[in-house]
Order: C-alpha cells, then structure tokens, then sequence
C-alpha cells in the first residue's frame, strides 16, 4: 500500500480520515494543540506546556516521510482534526519511536487504538523491526492500551518517572 491516506473506523464505529502531515499543515496543528489538555501535553511532548510553540509545530508538519512521518487524523467530513500519531525512526529504521495526541472532545471514541495499529502497519511496510514510545509512569490509560496492543512495559534507564514500551513487528511479510 503506497497511499497511507485512508478512512479507519474504529471499534466502536466513530470513522475517520487519517492522512499524512504536509507543511501547510501547521495552522492546522496549532489550532489542534489548543484542544488538548495540559496532561496530555505533559504526555506527549514529556515536558510542561502552556502550548505548543511554533518550531515543534513546524517540525510535526515538515517531516521528511522517510524516518520520520506524522499522521493527522481527521473528523469523517475533514473539518475538524482530531489527532495526530507520528512514528520516528532511527537511520537504519530498526526502531521507530511512536507518539500519538487526541484532541480532548474526541477521547474515548477508540482513535488512539485505530492510530497505534495504522501506525504499526505503516512501520512494518518499511522494514522497521521494533515499535516503541517513552511513556510518562502517570499515562496509565496510554501504556494499558499498548499492553493490550502487544507491548512490553520496562522502566526507561536513567529516569524513573518514565516507561518504555516496546512491541517487536511482524517481519514475516518483510524477509
């Protein structure tokens, strides 16, 4: 699959459009940010946040979709967007590091879950072998999901207030 723009449902049948970041993009992600909790902040960028400043927002919308790529999600009409799941990976694409953002009004709808596995497939298409994401020990609803996705859960070295989860992806189809 060449194109990774596409239509996901979710398990509980909230449909969305996902597609990936392009550098016209970044109004669009900073009005997105402004939805997003200041834990969720926390979360994601493992830092304290008020917002998210103009060059991280530059940087989740200017990827070079080789090692790096940024999926923005979308409501089913395309007015609203609702996420965003960027994978990094290293330069051998052995290890792709994931991290995913809901905006607050659209939690609890199965996206995080429909994202994690796009995010996934998209990685296992390149070759990359291990998917992982450096969790705050407070995000228990994030490292609860991807438990139940196949993770593993270790203490990340050197800061005991974060987790790392790692999944090992599927290289059959791959060798």
């Amino acid at each position: 699959m060449d194109d990774w723009s596409q239509y996901l449902t979710t398990r509980t049948g909230f449909r969305f459009h996902v597609r990936p970041a392009r550098p016209a993009d970044e109004g669009t992600l900073a009005e997105f940010f402004t939805h997003v909790t200041r834990d969720d902040l926390r979360f994601r960028f493992l830092t304290g946040l008020n917002e998210v400043g103009h060059d991280r927002i530059a940087a989740l919308a200017t990827v070079d979709h080789k090692q790096t790529e940024n999926f923005l999600a979308f409501d089913e009409h395309g007015s609203t967007m609702i996420a965003t799941a960027m994978l990094a990976c290293d330069p051998a694409l052995d290890r792709g590091e994931v991290a995913i953002s809901i905006r607050n009004d659209y939690k609890h709808r199965g996206i995080s879950w429909e994202l994690l596995a796009h995010i996934a497939r998209f990685a296992e298409a390149k070759g990359v072998k291990t998917l992982e994401s450096i969790e705050s020990r407070e995000n228990h609803a994030a490292i609860e999901l991807e438990r139940e996705m196949g993770f593993t859960a270790e203490p990340y070295p050197g800061d005991p207030t974060l987790i790392l989860v790692r999944r090992t992806l599927d290289q059959a189809t791959h060798a």
